[in-house]
């Protein structure tokens, strides 16, 4: 199993959510939530409102998240869902916890002792050089006060 961090539409109540609870995609446990430690800049971009989390770490926005255990099947879905490595790139961060619900007794399922994680995230290294200047969320919701609704693929 490998921990992933989910920051805009995968998170609970997002528009993508779904594709973490199909089982046909493989296994994504919810674990907990947390915040990256460094902070990155989490922007709304492109023409159908996407959440992208800039590779620029030290910029931007500690950003709250979910972290999922997910298994091989589910790893490689998100790696075509997110466009990888084109789009997004799956990265390594540290992400300090939050809110722990994980198994118990599993050491490598745990918080370390200083109350992060390891997780696996999808960045963007590639992305339009004015993105860095847009507003900075430290958490996303399509639904939010920034009024830039996210566009379902299944709408483009």
């Amino acid at each position: 199993m490998a921990r992933v961090f989910v920051y805009g539409t995968l998170k609970r109540g997002q528009p993508n959510h779904k594709v973490l609870r199909d089982r046909t995609n493989g296994c994504a446990a919810f674990r907990g939530r947390g915040r990256t430690l460094e902070p990155y800049p989490l922007v709304i971009a492109g023409e159908h409102n996407i959440p992208r989390l800039l590779n620029l770490p030290g910029q931007g926005q500690r950003v709250a998240g979910e972290i999922y255990a997910v298994d091989e099947r589910m790893l490689s879905f998100l790696d075509e869902f997110e466009g990888c490595p084109d789009m997004y790139q799956r990265t390594p961060v540290r992400v300090a916890v939050l809110e722990w619900e994980g198994t118990r007794g599993a050491p490598e399922d745990t918080p370390a002792a200083d109350g992060t994680l390891q997780c696996f995230v999808y960045s963007t290294a590639t992305y339009s050089p004015e993105w860095a200047h847009l507003p900075h969320h430290a958490d996303y919701d399509s639904q939010g006060e920034h009024g830039l609704r996210y566009n379902p693929r299944e709408n483009r």
